[in-house]
């Protein structure tokens, strides 16, 4: 591919010269198109060829090498290619036609996306009022017409050169990221640098695609930080794709180069919808409906204590065991996901019982709201398999705000208004069990497997409080304990109470699960809700 590239370069560079007859002797309409054409050549090369491969030799790609990976091929209709900067606050700068920025429209798959891409060889793709501007003109089509906005970053920051003007340039794109907000998806690309008050652009988007070894995001780069903290810190330490992918969860997806992010891009826009009116795109991939899994019976170990991988449901019950995983490597005690059923995206919101025991933490709890609102946002209908165990305890959860943080997710719940489905795998303990989607506060269908076990704490702290003075009493206080423990487990911690009490719908076989949730998917395609009036809520940020 790279040598691919370098021939491409060469072409570019041989291009014949238009001014190569006497000036004199070409008609005025030929020298206008003449002018014109040889403007628009500058501008394709961007910072220079040797620019280019230096981002070659870094492992990037060019910002139109990028576009031409992510759309449709032929698809890409540019805007603003001649479009130029003043030169800086104080005149006089030099200044490049496109002004360090590619922005338009193309295709992904035959749907309209609008998009820009910065050009690191344009001054280090800083921003300023010019490239502000193109920036802000795709995004206004992209609200206007109703089609995704896709932001591939690789910048150095403003523009100094042209001081407030820069600021004021950054404040244009956040206001319009803001405000499109659940209108279209907003996806954003860092695949460079991102630094300062550039990162809050991406952070407003709905999802961060972010490349290993070669891009970072922070608000103060590792000068800064030594100078007032005097500890020195590299680059990828700070805010590279690991960093925000595991610690800071800022990153959604991290792949290992360029044209991996930008293929992975394209997967994720094939889930979405173009908007917030329209539905998700439907894709049969064959699977039968009624299709069955056996194994799923099996799958919950006897033993309550053992875990197990809640993935293996996940795939069972999913079209072609299809599964896109959205910040895979943070908080991973939950699992949050895209997939389809029956043809139709879904949001998959699971305890994983293999990490943690699937425990809810500060950190699940603000990954799960996040998803759960945006599924909300455009219509994709939200299916939660529950298998968790309470809320962490320690002083470290209550003060890191574990109240705040399980409210956003009980917020996001609740106010969802997509078809809600909620199966109960095994463990349904306390508050957790009635955040995760209960019956009680507004799930549509809940279903539970016969393993299930929905009580308000574990059989053995419940004995161990119920039966307190017969344990004391006893001469034998750890068989009277796991006595009491099992007839505690036998007569409440199971779903048929439960059923009998209409909180669960049904207890379902587990190899029945798949069918069971596409066919009340189906029913519920025709939900409406209403609301009452209001500006907006008050999430617990």
């Amino acid at each position: 591919m790279m040598k691919e590239r370098k021939t491409k370069n060469n072409a570019r560079k041989k291009q014949p010269n238009p001014s190569a007859v006497p000036y004199e002797t070409v008609p005025a309409t030929q020298r206008t198109l003449n002018a014109l054409e040889v403007m628009r050549h500058e501008t394709l090369q961007g910072g220079g060829t040797e620019l280019i491969e230096e981002q070659h030799r870094r492992g990037k790609l060019s910002a139109r090498e990028r576009i031409d990976l992510l759309l449709d091929e032929g698809s890409f209709e540019e805007f603003d290619l001649l479009k130029t900067g003043r030169g800086g606050a104080f005149g006089g700068e030099k200044t490049y036609p496109g002004d360090g920025v590619v922005t338009g429209h193309g295709t992904v798959d035959g749907r309209e996306v609008f998009m820009f891409s910065q050009d690191f060889t344009v001054r280090g793709g800083s921003l300023g009022e010019a490239h502000s501007q193109k920036i802000s003109k795709v995004m206004d089509h992209a609200v206007r017409v109703g089609a995704p906005i896709i932001g591939l970053n690789d910048s150095g920051g403003a523009r100094i050169q042209e001081g407030v003007d820069a600021l004021a340039s950054y404040g244009d794109i956040f206001k319009r990221n803001a405000l499109a907000s659940g209108i279209i998806p907003q996806i954003s690309c860092i695949m460079g640098p991102c630094a300062g008050g550039a990162v809050y652009s991406p952070a407003l988007t709905d999802f961060v695609f972010m490349v290993e070894d070669t891009s970072y995001m922070y608000v103060t780069g590792p000068n800064v930080v030594e100078t007032i903290t005097h500890t020195a810190i590299s680059h990828e330490d700070l805010g590279g794709a690991k960093v925000h992918a595991e610690k800071s969860g800022i990153a959604h997806f991290v792949l290992p180069n360029d044209i991996m992010c930008l293929r992975e891009v394209r997967r994720l826009i094939n889930y979405l919808p173009s908007n917030n009116k329209q539905r998700t795109p439907i894709l049969d991939l064959s699977d039968p409906v009624g299709r069955t899994d056996p194994a799923l019976d099996y799958l919950v170990p006897e033993n309550p204590n053992q875990s197990y991988d809640m993935k293996v449901c996940i795939n069972s019950i999913l079209d072609g065991a299809e599964f896109l995983e959205v910040q895979p490597y943070y908080a991973k005690n939950i699992i949050c996901g895209f997939g389809r059923m029956g043809g139709q995206t879904i949001g998959i919101v699971a305890n994983q019982p293999a990490v943690l025991a699937g425990v809810l933490d500060n950190s699940a709890s603000t990954k799960a709201a996040r998803f759960v609102r945006f599924c909300d946002a455009f219509n994709i209908p939200i299916i939660c398999l529950v298998d968790v165990p309470g809320f962490m305890p320690g002083p470290e959860q209550e003060q890191g705000g574990i109240i705040r943080n399980g409210a956003k997710l009980l917020y996001a719940f609740i106010e969802a208004t997509v078809p809600r489905i909620t199966v109960i795998v095994r463990k349904a303990y306390g508050g957790a069990y009635v955040v995760m989607n209960s019956k009680h506060i507004g799930s549509d269908i809940s279903y539970a497997w016969p393993t299930a076990e929905i009580a308000v704490m574990g059989p053995k702290g419940a004995a161990e409080v119920i039966f307190r003075k017969e344990i004391q009493a006893s001469s034998d206080p750890a068989k009277t304990i796991a006595l009491r423990t099992e007839e505690y487990r036998k007569t409440y911690v199971n779903p048929f109470l439960s059923a009998q009490r209409g909180y669960i719908d049904d207890v379902i076989f587990p190899r029945d699960t798949r069918h069971r949730i596409i066919r009340s998917l189906q029913f519920l395609e025709a939900k409406k809700r209403e609301r009452p009036e209001r500006m907006h809520g008050n999430v617990p940020l």
